[in-house]
This record gives C-alpha cells, sequence and structure tokens, in this order.
C-alpha cells in the first residue's frame, strides 16, 4: 500500500519541488536587444510559435477522430498533456540540454540555462540574431512538446496514463533533447557532418517515429487486434478538424524555421502547402487505383505524410520538387501501412509508417532535391550534381534512427520495472476513457425528454 501511495505523491512532488526551486533564482533584466532585434522577425516568430502550438490540439483532434469511442478522451489527453510536462521540464533543463554549451557535440551542459539562466537577459542565440533568446526558446519548446504527443497513436487504446507520462519525461530529456543538440546546435555533431533537417524531420518525426515502433513492440498488440475486430473510427469529422489544424499550424512548424520575416519563410511555406496537398491526392488516388473508393480519412493521412516528408526539406527545395516529394512519401507510407496491417504488429494509429517513414523520405529527398538557389546556407543535392550530400543525409538519417528507437525501447523497458505499462484486460475491454479518467465521450447522444427518454439515449449511444 505505501509502494502505491509513493507512485501516487511523486508527480505531484516533484512540481512541487520545482515550483520551490524557482523561488532562488534571481530575476534579472531583461536583454532589450539595442539595435540586433527586428521587430518584424520577432512578430512573425510570435505567430509562428502559437500555430505550432496549435499543432498539439489538432493532433489530439486527428488521434482522438480515428480511435474507438470509448478511448476518444484517453488518446487525446495524452498529446495535449504534453505541453504541461514539457514546458516546466523545458524551463527547468530541457532546453540546457538541447542548446546550452555543447560537451562534444552530444548535449548541452545542463547548467547553461538551469531554471532558465541567462535566457531572459541573454544575447540571441547564435542561428537567431534577430529575435531575442528567449522567443527562439519558446519556438523550440513547441517542438519539444508535440513530439511525444506523436508518439501516443501507436500505443493508443492499451498503455496507462501514469506509464505514458513518465515515458513523455524522459523521451524529452533523454530522446529529443540529444537529437534536437545534435541537430540543430552549431558544434552538434550531425550538424558538423553536414546534416540538414530544416524543420525536424529527424528531431521529430524520425524521433516519433521510431519511438512509437519501440512503444508498439514492448505493449504488444491489442486484443481487437489479436482477434482481427475492426475498430470503427470514433469520429471522422474530427479526423478532418484535426488536419485542418495541423496543416495550418504546419505554417509556423516549418516556415517559423526560418527564424525571420523573411523570403525563405515563404518559400518553406508554400513548399509545405504544396507537398501536403500533393500527398493528400497521392494517398487518395492511389486507394482508388488499389481498388478502394477514395476516403475521407485517406485523404488526411495521406496530408499529414506530406506535411512530414516536406519538414526537413522545407527551407532546402524549391516550390515544384515539392510536389514531388509530397507524392512519392505518400506511396511508401501508404504501402507501409498496407504491409503493417498484415503483420502482427500494432501500431494503433500507423506512427511508424506515416510518421518514421515519412520522415526518412523527408531526409533522403532533402539529400536529392536541396539547392543553394533556395538557401545559400544549404547544400546542392543529388539532382545538382552532389551525390556526396544524399549520402551525408543517409548517414545522419540511419545515426538518428537507430538511436531514438535503442533509446525509446529502453525506456519503455525500464517504465515496465517501475509502473505497469498496460492495462488489464479488463480495463482494456471497459475502454480507457472510463478505466483511466473516470470519463466518457458521449458524442453524438442524442437526449429525449420524455418517459423513455434513457432507453433511446442508450439506443443511439449504443450505435455510435
Amino acid at each position: 500500500m505505501a509502494k502505491k501511495t509513493m507512485k501516487q505523491i511523486a508527480p505531484f512532488a516533484l512540481l512541487a519541488l520545482a515550483a520551490i526551486g524557482a523561488l532562488f533564482i534571481p530575476t534579472l533584466p531583461i536583454f532589450d536587444g539595442g539595435n540586433a532585434y527586428n521587430g518584424a522577425d520577432i512578430t512573425w516568430i510570435m505567430v509562428a510559435t502559437a500555430l505550432v502550438f496549435l499543432m498539439t490540439p489538432g493532433l489530439a483532434f486527428f488521434y482522438g477522430g480515428m480511435v474507438h469511442r470509448k478511448n476518444v478522451i484517453s488518446t487525446m489527453i495524452k498529446s495535449v498533456v504534453a505541453a504541461g510536462i514539457i514546458t516546466i521540464i523545458w524551463v527547468v533543463v530541457g532546453y540546457s540540454l538541447a542548446f546550452g554549451t555543447s560537451i562534444g557535440g552530444f548535449i548541452g551542459n545542463p547548467s547553461t540555462h538551469f531554471f532558465f539562466k541567462d535566457v531572459l537577459n541573454g544575447e540571441p542565440w547564435a542561428g537567431a540574431p534577430t529575435i531575442p533568446k528567449s522567443l527562439f526558446s519558446l519556438f523550440q519548446l513547441m517542438f519539444a512538446i508535440i513530439t511525444p504527443g506523436l508518439v501516443v497513436g501507436a500505443v493508443a487504446e492499451r498503455i496507462r496514463f501514469t506509464a505514458y507520462i513518465l515515458f513523455i519525461a524522459l523521451f524529452g530529456l533523454l530522446v529529443y533533447a540529444p537529437l534536437a543538440h545534435w541537430t540543430w546546435h552549431p558544434e552538434g555533431f550531425l550538424f558538423k557532418m553536414g546534416v540538414l533537417d530544416f524543420a525536424g524531420g529527424t528531431v521529430v518525426h524520425i524521433s516519433a517515429g521510431c519511438a512509437a515502433l519501440a512503444g508498439a513492440l514492448v505493449l504488444k498488440p491489442r486484443k481487437s487486434k489479436l482477434l482481427q475486430e475492426e475498430v470503427p473510427p470514433a469520429n471522422i469529422p474530427y479526423v478532418l478538424i484535426g488536419t485542418g489544424l495541423l496543416w495550418f499550424g504546419w505554417f509556423g512548424f516549418n516556415a517559423g524555421s526560418a527564424l525571420g520575416a523573411n523570403g525563405l519563410a515563404v518559400s518553406a511555406f508554400f513548399t509545405t502547402n504544396v507537398a501536403a496537398a500533393a500527398a493528400g491526392l497521392s494517398w487518395m488516388f492511389f486507394d482508388v487505383v488499389r481498388g478502394k473508393k477514395p476516403s475521407v480519412i485517406g485523404f488526411c493521412i495521406g496530408a499529414v505524410v506530406g506535411l512530414v516528408a516536406i519538414t526537413p526539406a522545407a527551407g532546402f527545395v524549391a516550390v515544384p520538387q515539392s510536389i514531388f516529394i509530397g507524392v512519392v512519401a505518400a506511396i511508401i507510407s501508404n504501402l507501409a501501412v498496407y504491409y503493417k496491417q498484415k503483420s502482427t504488429l500494432d501500431d494503433t494509429l500507423d506512427v511508424f509508417p506515416c510518421h518514421g517513414i515519412g520522415g526518412m523520405v523527408g531526409v533522403l529527398m532533402t539529400g536529392v532535391f536541396a539547392t543553394t538557389a533556395v538557401n545559400s546556407a544549404g547544400a546542392d543535392g543529388l539532382a545538382y550534381g552532389n551525390a556526396g550530400f544524399l549520402w551525408t543525409q543517409f548517414k545522419g538519417m540511419i545515426i538518428a534512427v537507430g538511436f531514438s528507437f535503442v533509446m525509446s525501447y529502453l525506456i519503455f523497458r525500464f517504465i515496465g520495472m517501475i509502473v505497469p505499462l498496460r492495462v488489464s484486460s479488463e480495463d482494456e475491454e471497459l475502454g480507457l476513457d472510463a478505466s483511466q479518467h473516470d470519463e466518457k465521450y458521449m458524442q453524438g447522444t442524442l437526449l429525449v425528454h420524455h418517459h423513455n427518454g434513457k432507453m433511446v439515449e442508450k439506443a443511439i449511444e449504443a450505435e455510435l
């Protein structure tokens, strides 16, 4: 009983410890930037930051609409709660690990910006000299929030909420922060290798996709998967809403990564939209070629795959090539989903085929179509006579895949030794909304105000 009590107390105790620790951090004057700051750049990155944050509730709708209706709430909260957990970790030590003074090119010194020391009053980040360092950090925080939220789709309908809370924290510290440091810090070893990732193909999508694969393997299949039962989507309009919010927010995700209101941001904005459009159509039309009817969910998933694939390339490739990237990525991910469904792997919402493989395709396509004509700070790819750059991208991809998968697998195993990872078979049957949160998704229930109203309500609910 005492052991159970400690598990209940620990999360609140850690939060309280962070709150008390914050009381001892001195407040220093905000660095005003002198003439270095650019008002237009600050305005755009603030807007882009808000757009990226909007992707988290968008992801919740996207995932929540595709699971069984008894698991809608539990699926949605697992994405959204990352905004709380990662934000506190980021302020305390996460930003330091990702962007602090480099230790050998592998990790940032945790003391550099411990509890946001020297962020509000510090000089601008070297890669974003026209905006405050605090704004740069806030923008980067939004990426750190959504990444563990992506993994939810692979472990939905069977993972305990407390176990996933712990996963978010450990993933943010042990997977996301190192990858961000390697890729985006000027002293990071992938950065020095010449690997290009404009907005998170490796840091966000490959890491989340490989963590999703690891989680699905550790948790093992749901009962419905073993029995080959079809799980009807809870709410397809939710999927549409989620797709719209993700697409909208992705403009901040990719165009904001230019870190200024400039022509590169416009180019990244355009390539993002084109790749999403091409991939959505590609997925839907490819389904028709295979004998299926064009589906709403198919277009939505395809559009998201296009957004994933263009993410590392958005600021390095031209608009016409983004059509090719979107079309090819959607076909590859579509086939990956098809073969995954024939396997015993239970990645509930196909996170690895869509985000993991989509991210890999995007990183390699960057190696093919990147051009210094779009971004002089980038490189020319295979299509422009530089085969060596494609090899660099391939090596970076393999390193990111291997690290993300192995570390995430170990994290899931470690959590399993501390708390149960899976809900019981009875709770899985009941649904995680009720068993984990004592709440229920009642969308579409009709309340009839007469003597047999309860009977009508139950009948309609059973149909959903």
